[in-house]
């Protein structure tokens, strides 16, 4: 990161994350922030903060976002230089849902090498696409607490009653169905798979595994970034 205004080479842990809908990367994004002291920042987070906050980079993004418009990427590059300047990315960052794109990808490359840092690893976590359909269009979760369930995998112990509040009202995402989680699939397949070459190219590609029990995931994970600070 920049100290004193001159570049210095960064240890920083910085990450980015690939996976499809329901792939894990939210649950094991907290688990690595809280084991390595990282920060995860979604596109979505970084625009509406950058909103709220009124920083110059947010008000370009909430014009047009307010005209009907797509974020450009340049609007975006601005707002994240601006987020790795704080003190708490410090240690690294993991990236989800940016970059989607090899533009981004470059874009991104060239704001880490003005920072005197660099993207150590970019994960990707592998799924099967047909056990991913069974796994996302069976999620349902309780409208009281928020207490995550499934048909298959976690259903509570007592049918239609939360196990953690005693609630009985229960909720599906709308998208959360067989038809709508394949058609997410393809098109995440076909967006990431330019990236995948792009990181592979670069030599900081790994893969993961991401059908395995969520603790094996983030075992592996783990590996990658303590090899990633070396």
């Amino acid at each position: 990161m920049i100290m004193d205004g001159a570049k210095t080479p960064s240890t920083a842990a910085n990450l980015v994350l690939l996976g499809p809908p329901g792939a894990g990367k939210g649950t094991q994004a907290r688990m690595l922030e809280d084991a390595f002291g990282l920060v995860q920042l979604s596109t979505g987070d970084l625009l509406r903060a950058a909103v709220t906050a009124g920083t110059e980079a947010g008000l370009q993004a909430k014009a047009v976002m307010e005209a009907g418009d797509l974020v450009s990427d340049e609007i975006v590059i601005a707002i994240l230089r601006d987020r790795l300047a704080e003190p708490d990315c410090a240690n690294g960052v993991i990236l989800d849902g940016f970059p989607r794109t090899t533009v981004q990808a470059e874009a991104l490359d060239g704001l880490m090498a003005d920072l005197g840092a660099g993207i150590r690893a970019a994960i990707s976590l592998e799924v099967d696409d047909a056990a991913m359909v069974t796994r996302i269009s069976g999620r349902f979760t309780c409208a009281g607490c928020g207490e995550g369930y499934h048909d298959t995998f976690k259903a509570p112990a007592v049918e239609g009653v939360c196990d953690k509040c005693g609630g009985t009202e229960m909720t599906r995402r709308a998208d959360d169905n067989a038809e709508t989680v394949e058609s997410r699939l393809r098109a995440y397949h076909a967006q990431t798979a330019p990236l995948i070459d792009y990181y592979d190219a670069r030599g900081v590609l790994a893969r993961v595994d991401a059908m395995a029990e969520i603790d094996a995931v983030a075992q592996e994970l783990n590996k990658i970034v303590r090899q990633a600070v070396v």
